[in-house]
């Protein structure tokens, strides 16, 4: 049976999901989760909150799917093994090396790979299966095709979210909020920069970047046929009376194995929309996607909240099935059985029943008085009485046996299992780093190289891997002149794409190309069979030394530390592999599949990278990605050839300098400023993340 899962932001919030039908809550505890801004669940919080859903048959699983630190990783485990021991069902986890961690530490509780992980294809979900997570939170951008595709393919279970809120980035590949404000996306942070205002073609009115909410309401039958085992709605930051409408509908929906009725689709507008809903990933169809949260009714709104609150606060509309036997024999204490379909069971016996002197008991008479379960969690379908003649017992006897039954299945139901906790081995010693890190020269397009770049002799070339296949003549001078070609995935790779990169890739491999640059999960495996050794780049997240030894284990050759990361950070890594950073260019904010050009221009017109300012009057770069998508580079060219002997400290084994919108000749010069031959400095510069850090 396919499972709603439902936001629980706060502790009425439970309670709203459960009562209105939900399968599975999910919620965070402590610090570790990408919703720090909600009402994140204490101790006792989230105690109460597990036993209120164990007793109803509903599953928890805990949100910890952040980037974790060297130094906060002790404490994220130990936030993981509490909530094993209260009863927590699963995790939810994007941190690789918080997933190599808790599968030493709690191998015994189920570890889902969160959207934040960025898996949009098959090979994606088979990374996570080899890392030992049972389910993968595919990416929203997916269509039912390639929902379809991957869950019938699949050796985990998949889960697809429904309805609510819609990234304008792919999730974990997000990070224009820390690189403008510090906080964090990745970090649970962010402060929703898609939902604000810039300028395109002088227009500071529009939303370039904010998406309607999704809403799937009417795909259920179609996902469950697909094979989907989890349907997830969005929104722990939201009310909880949201979260009882949405969860209501969608509960009964799925449940009742109908499409909505139109009424239903008008209350879940009422509850939220940005404009309406879209469905335009799913659908495979993009336009049209766009809107903001404008102007509503909200007497509207608050009545229907305030009818919804009032449903789930005055009485149990969640209940469970309960079977009772009870036996009322002369000369012995009354003694009943209470149980469950889950094998939960409770036994309570009560006083010898005396002679009746007049009217005795009867079968009718005791099962009458055990089906009074209102106002519990439960209600009864099977009850069975065996009873000797001529025998009284007052009525308060056995309603006071029937409430120590069901006092006592509850007991037995909110128990958690019986889990392993075990200590986190400690990190193993590091090779030593490198004497000294190569210089690594990437290009966006081939028509930033040059005859003055190829002579500054970089170690490393990395150059887009189509590209690269159409026009291999462009790097031959760097061939000649000792350079190492690495061949640049795009980030973002469909299932349906693959097929054209793999034919790239050995193309390039028989012209001699021996390394690619992987950013996702999904295409090591890819790079691998195509005979080319992998390097990973940012958009894996390598954000701590577990990730890196993850890494390590995954056959890539190098690592790129995380630029969410401090320079002391990175210095403090235990570098299992090479590990290099990125030192100069605009930094990747948002990759995307949609597309701001076109939005811009009216027009498809992917020569011309647009131009998006924000209030501020900062100028940030949109450029055409693989597959039509694009990507937003930071308006500040990150600039550090003035921290070298920082750098050097670091321990890296290569200094990566991007060009992302230089021409030729600005991207020479840029690089012989790092390398000491000019005193090249950008007009508008930044130093990132390296020094100030995220929240």
């Amino acid at each position: 049976m396919t499972e709603l899962l439902s936001p629980a932001g706060s502790p009425e919030a439970v309670i709203a999901a459960v009562q209105n039908g939900a399968d599975a809550i999910y919620l965070g505890m402590g610090n570790f989760n990408a919703r720090r801004g909600a009402k994140n669940f204490t101790e006792e919080e989230f105690q109460k909150a597990v036993r209120y859903c164990r007793i109803r048959g509903c599953k928890v699983y805990v949100a910890l799917n952040t980037l974790v630190g060297d130094r906060e990783m002790e404490e994220a485990v130990a936030q993981a093994q509490l909530a094993s021991s209260l009863g927590a069902d699963g995790l939810i986890v994007q941190d690789l090396g918080l997933v190599r961690a808790l599968r030493q530490a709690v191998p015994d509780l189920p570890l889902h790979a969160s959207t934040q992980m960025s898996i949009h294809n098959l090979a994606g979900v088979e990374a996570a299966a080899e890392m030992g997570l049972t389910r993968a939170v595919l990416a929203r951008e997916l269509s039912i095709d390639q929902i379809r595709f991957i869950t019938s393919h699949a050796s985990i279970e998949t889960e697809v979210f429904v309805h609510g809120a819609l990234c304008f980035c792919h999730s974990g590949q997000c990070y224009m909020s820390s690189l403008i404000g510090r906080r964090s996306g990745n970090r649970g942070m962010c402060a929703q920069p898609c939902r604000m205002q810039y300028s395109l073609g002088g227009r500071m009115d529009d939303y370039p970047l904010s998406l309607k909410d999704n809403c799937l309401v009417d795909k259920l039958a179609e996902l469950e046929d697909a094979g989907v085992a989890c349907l997830k709605i969005e929104g722990r930051m939201k009310r909880p009376e949201y979260t009882a409408i949405v969860t209501g509908i969608y509960a009964k929906v799925l449940h009742e194995h109908r499409p909505p009725t139109p009424d239903e689709v008008r209350t879940l507008e009422t509850a939220f929309s940005r404009e309406g809903f879209t469905q335009g990933y799913y659908n495979g169809d993009k336009k049209d996607m766009f809107g903001v949260r404008g102007e509503f009714d909200e007497k509207e709104t608050e009545r229907l909240f305030t009818s919804a609150r009032r449903a789930y606060s005055d009485g149990e509309l969640r209940r469970v099935g309960v079977h009772f036997y009870t036996v009322c024999e002369k000369g012995q204490n009354i003694r009943a059985i209470a149980f469950d379909d889950e094998g939960n069971r409770a036994v309570a016996s009560g006083p010898v029943p005396e002679a009746a002197k007049r009217q005795g008991l009867s079968e009718g008479y005791i099962t009458d008085q055990m089906f009074k379960t209102g106002g519990t969690p439960y209600h009864c379908v099977e009850n069975r009485a065996k009873v000797d003649p001529c025998l009284f017992l007052p009525a308060a006897e056995i309603n006071e046996l029937r409430r120590r039954l069901i006092s006592g299945l509850s007991e037995e139901r909110a128990k958690p299992p019986e889990r392993r906790s075990l200590p986190l081995a400690p990190l193993a010693p590091a090779p030593a780093p490198a004497a000294r890190p190569s210089w690594i020269f990437q290009v966006r397009t081939l028509e930033q190289l040059s005859d003055e770049l190829c002579e500054l002799r970089p170690g490393y070339l990395y150059a887009p891997a189509m590209e690269l296949a159409e026009d291999f003549d462009h790097v031959k001078p760097f061939i000649e002149n000792g350079t190492q070609i690495v061949a640049v995935l795009p980030r973002i790779l469909s299932d349906t794409e693959f097929g054209a990169v793999y034919e790239a890739l050995t193309k390039l491999e028989l012209l001699g190309v021996r390394e690619a640059l992987v950013g996702n999960l999904g295409q090591i495996a890819l790079a691998r069979r195509a005979g080319l050794v992998p390097r990973g780049d940012f958009g894996l997240n390598a954000f701590n030394s577990r990730s890196l030894e993850v890494l390590r284990d995954c056959g890539l050759m190098s690592a790129t530390a995380s630029f969410e990361l401090r320079l002391a950070q990175v210095k403090d890594l235990r570098k299992y592999l090479d590990t290099e950073l990125i030192v100069y260019g605009r930094l990747p904010l948002m990759v995307s599949e949609q597309c701001v050009i076109r939005e811009s221009a009216g027009r498809c017109n992917c020569a011309v990278p647009a131009q998006m300012s924000d209030r501020t009057g900062n100028v940030f770069h949109v450029v055409k990605e693989y597959g039509c998508r694009n990507v937003i580079y930071n308006a500040h060219k990150l600039y550090l050839a003035d921290k070298q002997d920082e750098l050097a400290a670091c321990g890296l084994w290569g200094l990566r300098l991007l060009f992302t919108t230089e021409r030729a000749r600005e991207c020479a010069e840029v690089a012989k400023g790092y390398l000491g031959l000019s005193d090249y400095r950008p007009n508008v510069l930044t130093r990132g993340l390296y020094y100030r850090g995220v929240d």
